[in-house]
């Protein structure tokens, strides 16, 4: 099996210097980081919004920030103290080196860290939503991979040839859930909004974010059933999952932001000048 050899040939170190540890995961945030930027300045460029590199830079850290509080936070209120279970100091809060993210509060802390940049700036937050979930896709991409090279959030028994027996799994072979979600949450998304960011003008605000939480909802909740859930959670209602209930919102939110983005059917206006 082409993937079960893959799985077996990867190191989730990627390298060390010294005491230095540098795993593939911090390195998929980094990329992602970077790819996004790139493509938000890009595409800003090619909607002509005026905004510079420094913009692109305040922004991007802005949103760092805000997906590491955010995911950080989300996934102890709903997968440690929604599970029941307790922290062993207030200060586990924060021990995001231990593990334990979550993409629904990284999204909602980037659009509340983005949006205070923007504001201090005085930079169209719409415009600057729309941009920045066109390059997010390939965040995601790499994160997905690096959830594949660590062996974790793998999916359920498979008999498909594409199998990955996990370290962590049993002996058993599983479903590459990871790379599911790589592939539909990170490349076909990416795909989808790049191409619709070529027309120029620009589509109303608000159309590439509720496209983005449209899709990213629809493909987490399929990729869901395939996946195995948290241990501490298990099955919420039935075969559904906390993933699941979570990604719910996302789609009916996009859905209104779609229909409200196309009924006022305004240009995109971008970059509002600083006062």
């Amino acid at each position: 099996m082409f993937l079960d050899d893959l799985y077996h040939m990867l190191d989730p170190v990627a390298f060390t210097l010294g005491p230095l540890t540098v795993r593939w995961y911090g390195i998929a945030y980094l990329l992602g980081f970077i790819c996004a930027g790139i493509v938000m300045y890009r595409t800003a460029r090619r909607w002509k919004l005026g905004l510079t590199v420094d913009d692109v830079f305040s922004i991007v850290i802005g949103v760092v920030f805000g997906i590491i509080i955010g995911a950080r936070l989300f996934y102890v209120v709903f997968y440690i103290w929604g599970a029941g279970l307790s922290l062993s100091s207030p200060l586990e809060i924060f021990a995001t080196w231990e593990g334990g993210m979550s993409f629904h509060g990284g999204l909602v802390g980037a659009v509340i860290g983005g949006s205070l940049v923007c504001r201090h700036y005085g930079i169209s937050v719409a415009s600057v939503c729309d941009l920045g979930v066109i390059g997010a896709p390939l965040g995601l991409f790499f994160g997905r991979c690096a959830n594949f090279v660590n062996g974790e959030l793998w999916g359920k028994e498979t008999d498909l040839p594409w199998g990955v027996m996990f370290e962590t799994g049993g002996n058993v072979y599983r479903h590459p859930s990871q790379l599911y979600e790589a592939i539909l949450e990170g490349l076909v998304i990416f795909a989808v909004l790049y191409a619709l960011s070529r027309r120029v003008p620009a589509r109303p605000q608000g159309t590439f974010m509720g496209w983005f939480l449209t899709l990213y909802g629809v493909f987490r909740f399929l990729v869901e059933f395939v996946r195995v859930p948290d241990e501490q959670l298990g099955y919420l209602l039935g075969p559904i999952t906390m993933g699941q209930l979570l990604s719910l919102p996302l789609v009916l939110l996009g859905v209104v932001v779609l229909v409200v983005a196309h009924r006022l059917a305004r240009p995109q206006v971008g970059y509002v000048e600083r006062g």
